[in-house]
Formats: structure tokens, C-alpha cells, sequence
């Protein structure tokens, strides 16, 4: 599965290539990666979109500026979590924007998907700027369970 964009061509990982991913990383990297989200990850058994993330290609060059994805597919309120990364050497281009873009678009076109959501951290940054250009409104400070104090952005589907 990919999702197009005018830059960017966004492909979904396969169940193989996440799990290679995970098993790579440092004990250090792995503390920051979501136990729901595991959970998740060990129980899939095919490329679900909801859960695997996307590697995000520049489309002139096909280069891996990033990764992005949802957070676990919607809840029971429809509503669904975003995130993205951009490589150090990428970022300031405009690539985490058109991906929280595209990634929300595709959100909310499927059916009980009301509400996309983000959390950053509680200071204006470049995230921050991001969620703001891809149409997303900061509500307020919350206390995430894995993450703490953070920013809730949201974007309705109204606003899509």
C-alpha cells in the first residue's frame, strides 16, 4: 500500500520489515516506543496500515527522508493518532508537513474516523509548527501514560 503526495511517496512497511526494524534498535530506542503499539505489533499477522509504519520517499529520487504512521487504528469514538519523523538531514523541507497531511486525509476517509489526533511536547517547536500548518488545533495539555505532559492537537473531520 502507498499514499501518493506531491512530494512524497509514502509506503507502507511490511510485517517483516517492522519487526526486523524493532529487533534492531537499541534497548535505549525501544523505551520510547509504545507498549499498546507492541502489543499490537505481536499480535498482527498482515500489513495493516493502523499499525505498521510508512517509509516516507522523496518521489524525485525515491531517497528515505523519514517514517510516519498511526499509533493503532481507531478507537471505539473514531478517533485515530499520528506520528512522523523526519531524518535529521530532510527536516525543515516541508516533508513532516505534507506527511501529517496525508496521513489525516487517509484517516478520515474511511468510514467512523472522526477525529486525528497528535501529541508534542508542551513547548512551541518545530512539530508544533507542523500539526499547525497540516490544519491541526492545539486543545490543551494532557497527561499522556507513557509520555507525560504533552500538547493535544486535533483535527475533525469537518476540517478535513
Amino acid at each position: 500500500m502507498t499514499i501518493e503526495t506531491p512530494r512524497l511517496t509514502l509506503a507502507l512497511e511490511s510485517l517483516e520489515e517492522t519487526r526486523a526494524r524493532i529487533d534492531s534498535m537499541s534497548p535505549a530506542d525501544k523505551v520510547d516506543l509504545s507498549a499498546e503499539w507492541l502489543s499490537l505489533l505481536a499480535a498482527a499477522t498482515h500489513a495493516d496500515p493502523w499499525i505498521l509504519g510508512f517509509n516516507m520517499f522523496r518521489r524525485d529520487d525515491s531517497i528515505l527522508v523519514g517514517q510516519c504512521g498511526f499509533k493503532g487504528p481507531p478507537n471505539a469514538d473514531g478517533t485515530v493518532e499520528i506520528a512522523y519523523f523526519v531524518e535529521p538531514d530532510f527536516r525543515g523541507s516541508g516533508y513532516a508537513t505534507e506527511a501529517a497531511e496525508a496521513l489525516t486525509m487517509h484517516a478520515l476517509k474511511h468510514d467512523g474516523v472522526r477525529l486525528v489526533r497528535a501529541h508534542t511536547l508542551p513547548e512551541r517547536n518545530a512539530s508544533t509548527s507542523v500539526l499547525t500548518k497540516a490544519g491541526f488545533r492545539n486543545v490543551g495539555e494532557v497527561i499522556d501514560p507513557e509520555d507525560g505532559p504533552v500538547w493535544r492537537w486535533e483535527r475533525h473531520i469537518e476540517t478535513a
